[in-house]
Order: C-alpha cells, then sequence, then structure tokens
C-alpha cells in the first residue's frame, strides 16, 4: 500500500501529473488540455479547455450503466415519509425541473437561488441547474428576509425556487411569507417564484404574475428530455454565501470541472465510498457539506445518497442509527455538535441497531474536543475521523485519508493536510512555525481543484480576504489558529478573525452587531463568541444604551435584553440570537479607538484578558466583569 506521506508529496512536487490521474475519475465530453493554469496568482484555472457537466457524472453515466441502483433516500421523520430513487428516476425528475426552469426563462449562465427545505425536489433543483449550465445559489431554508435579500441582491437570480414550509421538531417553520418579505426588501426583484406546495402552511400568499406551481408545471413536462449543457472546466457550478467580519456577504464561487475532480478524488481516498454503496451526511443542503456530500460528491461515485429531514433525536436518539441499519450505510459524515447532542442520551440507542455496514463515521463543522472524540469512537467501535475544511475549499484541508494508508487516530486532531494542500502553519511575520507552536493555518497556492475560483463579482475582494495575510510569501488564510505535533498531526484552535462558529454555522460577529444595533435603543455594542458545550461557541453581546433610564430596574433591562434578542431573530434568524446580552455603560477600546474583542472574549471565558496597556478606559472591562460575574 502506498505511504500517504508519499502520495501527498507528489500531489504538490509533482502537481500537473498528480491531478491528471485524478480527473480521469469523472467523465469529460472533451479532455482537459491543460492541467493547471496558474499564469495569474493567485487564479487557478484547472483543468483547462476540459468540457464536462456536474449532473451528468453525478446521474447520467450511472443511470445508463445502472438504471435501477438506488441513487437517492429521501427520509423525513417530520412528515414520516421515505422514497428511494433510482439513479433512472432521479434522471427522469432532474430534467422535468429542468424543463420546468427553460419553460420560466432559465438559460445557461443565469442564476437561480434555492430556499428549500431537505426534501427530494430540492435535490432535483441543485441537479437540474448544473443540467443546463444554470448558477444555483442555495440559501438555508428558513434564514431571515434581511439576510435572504442580501443574497437575492447579489446574486441576481432570474428564478427563485422554495417551498410553503420546512419543519423541525414536528413543527412546521413557514417560508413564504420570509421569501415575500426578502423580495420587498431586494433591489433585484426575480421574475418568477416556483413554489413547491407541501401542504404544511395552508394559506400561503401566491403573487399573481410571479408565483407558479411546481406540481402544476412537473404534470405538464413528464415526458422532458433535456439534454447536458456541456461546461467549460472554469465556469461557475454554484455561488454559496459565507459570512464575512464585513455586514455583506462573500458569494463563494465554485467552478465545474475542478470541483468534479476534488470530489470524485475525496470520495476514493478520504471516504472511501464506491459503486453501488451508501453515504449519509447528516447536514442541510444551505451549507457546503450538503452541496459536497449529500448531493455531488457520493452521486459522482456512483453511491446511493441519503437526504435526511428531521433531527438526530426525534422520534429517538436512535433515529440516524436506524437509517445506517435500514439502508446499510457505509460511510456516514456528521458535525461534533450532534455528536454532544447525542453524547446526553442513552447509548444503548446506538447498541440496538445492526451497524455492521459502517465503515468510518467522519465529523467536521467545528473543532471535535477529546472527551466527545473518545466518546463516539468508543461507543460505535469504528475509526472516527475528524476533519476540517471550509464553504471556501470546498472539500477536506486537513483529514486522515484511509482510502491511501490507515494512519493511527489521534483524539482532536484532524490528522494531516490534504492531497492538493501545500497547507502550513505560519507565524504572523510569514515565517514557518516550529513543531508544537501556534501559528495561522495557510495554504500557498495555487489552491487545488475545488476550492473557490473567486468571490462572485469581487475579484478584489477575493485577493484582499484571502491572500493579504503577508506580503511575502502569497498565501491563502484559513483565519483559523493551529499547531502541528512532532508527528505531522494537525490541531485546530480556533478563529483569528470576527468570525464565530455556532454549532457549525459561521456567522460574523460585524453581522450580530448591526442587527443588535437596529433596536432603537441601542448606542453601541460589542458581539464576541463564547465558548458552548453543546454548540461550539455561542453569541454574546455587550451594549450601551442610548437612554440610561431604560435599563433602571431589573425588570427594564430584562425586557430589553428580550427585545434586541427579538430583532436580532428578525434580520438574521435565531441561530445567531445572543445568549445574553449584557448592558453597559462603556465599551473597552484602545485610544485609537478599537474595540479590544479578544480582551472582551477573554473576560466572558473566564481567561486573562491580555495586554491592556493601550486600553483607553480601565472601567470599561471591570463593568464586563462585573456584568458577567451578575449574569
Amino acid at each position: 500500500m502506498t505511504k500517504y506521506a508519499d502520495f501527498y508529496r507528489r500531489s504538490i512536487e509533482d502537481r500537473e501529473g498528480f491531478w491528471a490521474e485524478q480527473a480521469q475519475l469523472v467523465d469529460w465530453h472533451k479532455p482537459p488540455q491543460k492541467i493547471c493554469d496558474y499564469s495569474r496568482p493567485p487564479f487557478v484555472k484547472w483543468f483547462s479547455g476540459g468540457v464536462t457537466n456536474l449532473c451528468y457524472n453525478a446521474v447520467d453515466r450511472h443511470a445508463a450503466k445502472r438504471p435501477n441502483a438506488r441513487a437517492l433516500i429521501f427520509v423525513s421523520t417530520e412528515t414520516n415519509q421515505e422514497k428511494i430513487y433510482s439513479f433512472a428516476e432521479l434522471k427522469t425528475e432532474v430534467m422535468r425541473m429542468a424543463a420546468i426552469m427553460q419553460s420560466l426563462g432559465v438559460k445557461k449562465g443565469d442564476r437561480v437561488l434555492i430556499y428549500m427545505p431537505m426534501i427530494a425536489e430540492a435535490t432535483f433543483a441543485i441537479l437540474a441547474c448544473a443540467r443546463i449550465g444554470a448558477i444555483h445559489s442555495v440559501v438555508f431554508g428558513g434564514f431571515a428576509s434581511g439576510s435572504l435579500a442580501t443574497r437575492i441582491d447579489d446574486a441576481m437570480p432570474k428564478l427563485i425556487i422554495s417551498a410553503d414550509a420546512g419543519m423541525r421538531g414536528g413543527k412546521s417553520v413557514p417560508y413564504k411569507h420570509l421569501l415575500d418579505e426578502a423580495i420587498n426588501i431586494a433591489q433585484a426583484k426575480p421574475e418568477k417564484v416556483l413554489m413547491v406546495d407541501r401542504g404544511l402552511d395552508k394559506g400561503f400568499n401566491r403573487v399573481a404574475g410571479r408565483d407558479v406551481d411546481y406540481a402544476t408545471l412537473r404534470a405538464q413536462h413528464m415526458n422532458a428530455d433535456v439534454p447536458c449543457e456541456w461546461m467549460e472546466s472554469s465556469e461557475p457550478s454554484y455561488i454559496l454565501y459565507t459570512s464575512g467580519t464585513t455586514g455583506k456577504p462573500k458569494g463563494v464561487q465554485r467552478d465545474t470541472g475542478g470541483y468534479a475532480v476534488a470530489l470524485a478524488a475525496s470520495m476514493k481516498h478520504i471516504y472511501t465510498g464506491f459503486e453501488g454503496e451508501t453515504y449519509f451526511a447528516t447536514s442541510d443542503i444551505g451549507w457546503v457539506v450538503g452541496h459536497s456530500y449529500i448531493i455531488y460528491g457520493p452521486l459522482i461515485a456512483g453511491m446511493a445518497t441519503v437526504m435526511y429531514e428531521g433531527t438526530p433525536i426525534r422520534p429517538d436518539a436512535g433515529i440516524w442509527w436506524s437509517i445506517v441499519e435500514k439502508y446499510k450505510v457505509n460511510v456516514m459524515f456528521s458535525a461534533p455538535t450532534a455528536i454532544r447532542v447525542l453524547k446526553k442520551h442513552d447509548p444503548a440507542y446506538m447498541k440496538k441497531y445492526d451497524l455492521s455496514s459502517l465503515k468510518y463515521l467522519f465529523l467536521a463543522g467545528e473543532p471535535l474536543d477529546q472527551p466527545t472524540h473518545e466518546w463516539i469512537m468508543g461507543e460505535l467501535k469504528l475509526p472516527v475521523i475528524d476533519h476540517y475544511w471550509q464553504t471556501e475549499t470546498g472539500w477536506a484541508m486537513l483529514s486522515a485519508v484511509p482510502g491511501v494508508e490507515q494512519t493511527k487516530i489521534k483524539f482532536g486532531s484532524p490528522s494531516f493536510a490534504v492531497f492538493g494542500y501545500n497547507l502550513k502553519i505560519f507565524r504572523e511575520d510569514g515565517t514557518e512555525c516550529a513543531p508544537n507552536e501556534k501559528g495561522i493555518v495557510g495554504v500557498l497556492p495555487p489552491l487545488p481543484p475545488g476550492c473557490l475560483s473567486t468571490v462572485w463579482g469581487q475579484d478584489d475582494r477575493f485577493v484582499s480576504t484571502y491572500f493579504s495575510l503577508f506580503k511575502e510569501p502569497l498565501v491563502y488564510s484559513s483565519f483559523d489558529w493551529g499547531i502541528k505535533d512532532e508527528e505531522g498531526y494537525y490541531f485546530i484552535l480556533g478563529r483569528t478573525d470576527d468570525v464565530i462558529n455556532v454549532a457549525g454555522h459561521r456567522l460574523g460577529t460585524r453581522e450580530i452587531e448591526e442587527a443588535v444595533q437596529a433596536h432603537s435603543a441601542i448606542a453601541e455594542v460589542a458581539v464576541v463568541g463564547v465558548n458552548d458545550q453543546l454548540k461550539g461557541q455561542e453569541p454574546m453581546a455587550f451594549a450601551v444604551v442610548k437612554d440610561a433610564a431604560k435599563i433602571a430596574t431589573p425588570e427594564l433591562r430584562a425586557a430589553l435584553e428580550a427585545e434586541v434578542k427579538k430583532t436580532v431573530d428578525g434580520i438574521l434568524g435565531s441561530i445567531a440570537r445572543p445568549k445574553r446580552v449584557h448592558f453597559v455603560t462603556g465599551l473597552p477600546k484602545t485610544r485609537s479607538g478599537k474595540m479590544l474583542r479578544r480582551s472582551i472574549q477573554a473576560l466572558a471565558e473566564g481567561r486573562d484578558p491580555g495586554d491592556l496597556t493601550t486600553i483607553d478606559d480601565q472601567s470599561t472591562l471591570e463593568q464586563i466583569k462585573q456584568a458577567i460575574v451578575s449574569g
């Protein structure tokens, strides 16, 4: 068996040869003319001149060879539905959806915004976009109107596809009023809105002339035969928005060919998922994991993919394991938050089911703490592989690579740099850290296939955000602190910037601050991410009010805190709601006016606030301490 160190070295030293081999894992309409075009750093084009299609690789090639094999397994514990689609059936549904889109005027290069729950129609919509060369932009279902509006304005979609409602924990979560409000706020109005009516929100508003019904149009396109639009490798496949440290969202732009190859290579070498097997990622299509490992990755590999609508503990904490048993899941992908939730429940739920089909459980989304890693591995008696990546990269940056070599697992470590990533730990002066020395996790470009090709419509922001860490060398910054030990294992220590990670959802503290300040009583605010046992981090706000009379009594303080939280819910959604809003008369800043967020965060977590020689007013820190102590 090849040693992973040799496999990795070759991916860095013989980049062209290595990726030319991986490119054979996908089908090309025309083969690539140039493997890596890095003539305009830091921008890179992979497999230039190659022509392919993501939907063809995910659906058509398997439908031709194994039409009756399982492709999509839809399971909803919210509506108690289960439906299996073969590759042939999936292709038929995708072509019907593609025909509907074309009938609504969608062409190659047009954007289609998808604001949907975890239902099969969302998979059809994503794959139909890829089929006809439209660029999909999936926004997490139930996202607040304000956030949705900014994404509509940035992507300028011709069509929005949505549903009347999602469901969570047995309760319906209506979407349509949020969507209508977002379109109302947005400057860039879509021409049409395609609605999937699940019958969950009986009286939802239908806008005449704009809103059209999916079931009605599907009935008109039952025999649709829509060919794949062949795409040059570097043409965009999708936009996925991620939180920035400014209020304006960053649209991560993904290519076509590089993404297909990266996913195919990851399925083989990292996840060891093969044709005819079953993959279960417990994420959501609104996140990058949903794009890469619910939709595209498993299907490209010819696997069946489980799409699950529900929670990990309903009807009970055995639900995921019952799915593993029933559908003979071979590879599973979840998040540390979900495992911490399951840890609170009786492990007998795990023992109840036959998990013998399962080879690996992979975890990502936020750092995995050692106790949780040890617990789940002990209970499952299987390798549980922590791995690390970002919306921007589209696939793993750090991971064990068991498809190449079985290496020992270190609890709390996402193992090694993944093939293709020339990843190092850097000091703040651009030099490389020694073993066990904390530094910034960075990648020397070119970034490997599958990573973002730019920020949608903002090439300058791609460079200024991700490649301005040092003047020399040019380095992609992950914005995460990390260390590498003497055996080459990496450990991720948390963010260097103002983005916090709440249960795997990345949120910009600036966005939350803006939402808090939208309340008329608030003059100024600082939001920090505070460690939370269950969610990884939770936002905590420290706010200065305009009128002290508003917080003169404990009752008034409590009422205003509740109002501020409600304001944040309305703008960003409940995921961004601060755990606490503490009221103070001033915030700690340097004499030049820079907010001392790291010091505030340290105090909130009971740590030493560090060097405070530049603080303007020492009493502001005392107030933060008092606020935390008094709870």
